[in-house]
C-alpha cells in the first residue's frame, strides 16, 4: 500500500507543485518538456504586438523564451501552486519589472483577466488535470481577441503503446466542445516525440465575429 500511497503524492505533486520537493520537479519538467515547448511556440505563430497566456506556466520556461524571442510581446503565466510561480517570477525577472510578463495564481476553470484580452493562448502538459473541458475551454472562448489562437499539446502514448483515454477524450468531449462554442479550424496536430513520448495538440480559432 505504501508504494501507491507514495505515487499518489508524486502525481499529486506534478498537478501542484509544493515545498522544496516541487521546486524540483517543476525544474525537472523544465528540462524534460522542452522539445514539445519549442514545438508549441512555433504553433502559435506569434506576432508582434500581441499577447501571449500560458495556462499552467510552471517554472516560467516557456515565458521566458516567448520573451527572448519575441521583444515586442507580452506573455502571461497562469498556475494554481506558489511553488512554481516563485520559480516563473525568479526566471522572468527582468521581464516583471519592465510589465512584459505577469504571473498569476489560480484555477485553470476560472481566470481572473478581462474578456477578449489575448491573442493567444497555450498549455504544455495540463489537459490531465482539467476537471471539466467544457469550462477550460470555455474561458479559453471568453478571455481571446477575435481571431486569436490556442494550442493544447499533450500526449497519448509512449513507445508502441496508445493512451486511448486520452485520444477518446479529445475526440468525444474536447472537440465537440471546442466547436459547440463556436472555435472554427479546431484540429488535431502530430507533433515531435518527446522522451519516446507521443507529442500532439489540439488547436483551433475564434471567429472574427
Amino acid at each position: 500500500m505504501l508504494p501507491q500511497v507514495f505515487k499518489n503524492w508524486v502525481d499529486s505533486q506534478y498537478e501542484n507543485p509544493r515545498g522544496s520537493v516541487g521546486k524540483y520537479i517543476g525544474e525537472k519538467m523544465v528540462r524534460q518538456h522542452r522539445i514539445e515547448v519549442e514545438w508549441t511556440i512555433e504553433q502559435l505563430d506569434i506576432q508582434p504586438g500581441t499577447t501571449v497566456l500560458e495556462l499552467g506556466c510552471g517554472a516560467g520556461d516557456a515565458m521566458a523564451t516567448i520573451l527572448q524571442r519575441h521583444p515586442d510581446v507580452h506573455v502571461m503565466g497562469l498556475d494554481r501552486s506558489k511553488t512554481i510561480l516563485d520559480s516563473a517570477r525568479q526566471r522572468n525577472h527582468d521581464s516583471m519589472q519592465t510589465k512584459r510578463a505577469k504571473l498569476i495564481q489560480g484555477d485553470l476553470h476560472q481566470f481572473e483577466m478581462m474578456d477578449a484580452s489575448v491573442n493567444h493562448v497555450f498549455s504544455v502538459h495540463t489537459l490531465y488535470f482539467w476537471r471539466d473541458v467544457t469550462t477550460v475551454l470555455s474561458e479559453i472562448e471568453r478571455v481571446l481577441k477575435p481571431n486569436g489562437t490556442f494550442v493544447i499539446t499533450y500526449c497519448d502514448g509512449k513507445g508502441d503503446v496508445e493512451w486511448n483515454d486520452i485520444s477518446d477524450m479529445i475526440r468525444n468531449q474536447f472537440i465537440p466542445a471546442a466547436v459547440n462554442l463556436g472555435f472554427k479550424d479546431v484540429s488535431v496536430q502530430r507533433g515531435p516525440d518527446s522522451r519516446d513520448y507521443h507529442t500532439v495538440a489540439v488547436m483551433g480559432c475564434k471567429p472574427n465575429s
